[in-house]
């Protein structure tokens, strides 16, 4: 009877390994983001044994195949095979390391009270740890790029040509976060910032997936647009995203 009720509660599933901490002298507590189910905590046992069949494919940043079995307080990992080997790339790379783990924590935190986005988010988070492990493209732009679409997955798309607040056709010249984006001289909050129309062509960029406009643009235009999407990310959170503050900016 105990192992029919164990192999009932016994389910597969793609996920990526969004942070760990130790349990005990052997095992490990491990927050993964997974393809169907949402945010999942799991017991992975003996994985900081040398002789653990397992313990490399559950690191920050990887994604596996796992079988896990639910549990009343946490699952259990009883079965991990790699499908996207990110981490060792990734962790080799302070620059790429920073990124991933802001990425990490914010789809730690859109998920963790929104499981109906978290295939979205799932395909969202692979897609942008593989570009960052590739080296495809700076890595600050695959963050704010990474950001800006988990945001909008999470239902807050910002706006970057119509005025985010009455609709009127831009381009508008301020920003406000609150608002959603771009707004208008006549919604314009006071002391909004009026960022360089480079820079809210990037920002569009971003967020559409427009790489070959992103990958041109200037550092200094850049560097404006990592602040902009940092404050419009932190109010929709209403969360301070402690990993954003050692993210390397040129």
């Amino acid at each position: 009877m105990a192992q029919h009720s164990f192999a009932s509660r016994a389910y597969r599933d793609d996920a990526v390994v969004l942070r760990t901490h130790k349990l005990g002298e052997a095992d490990r507590i491990i927050t993964l983001l997974t393809k169907h189910h949402g945010q999942v905590r799991a017991v992975a046992k003996g994985v900081r044994r040398t002789s653990s069949r397992f313990g490399a494919r559950l690191e920050p940043f990887m994604v596996a195949d796992l079988q896990l079995v639910s549990g009343r307080n946490l699952d259990i990992v009883t079965q991990a095979v790699a499908k996207g080997a990110y981490g060792g790339s990734i962790a080799a790379d302070y620059a790429r390391y920073t990124v991933a783990a802001a990425m990490t924590e914010t789809a730690e935190k859109l998920t963790d009270v929104d499981g109906e986005a978290g295939t979205a988010q799932y395909t969202l988070l692979v897609g942008a740890l593989a570009a960052l492990s590739r080296d495809e493209h700076a890595a600050g732009l695959i963050l704010d790029s990474y950001l800006l679409r988990a945001v909008a997955t999470g239902g807050w798309a910002p706006s970057f040509t119509a005025c985010a607040r009455c609709g009127t056709p831009g381009p508008h010249s301020a920003f406000s976060a609150p608002l959603g984006g771009m707004v208008c001289s006549g919604c314009r909050p006071p002391g909004s910032p009026a960022p360089a129309p480079e820079t809210v062509a990037l920002l569009a960029a971003l967020l559409s997936g427009n790489w070959a406009t992103a990958d041109q643009s200037l550092p200094v235009h850049r560097k404006e647009a990592a602040g902009l999407v940092a404050a419009y990310l932190q109010w929709h959170l209403e969360r301070v995203l402690k990993s954003l503050k050692h993210v390397e900016r040129s």
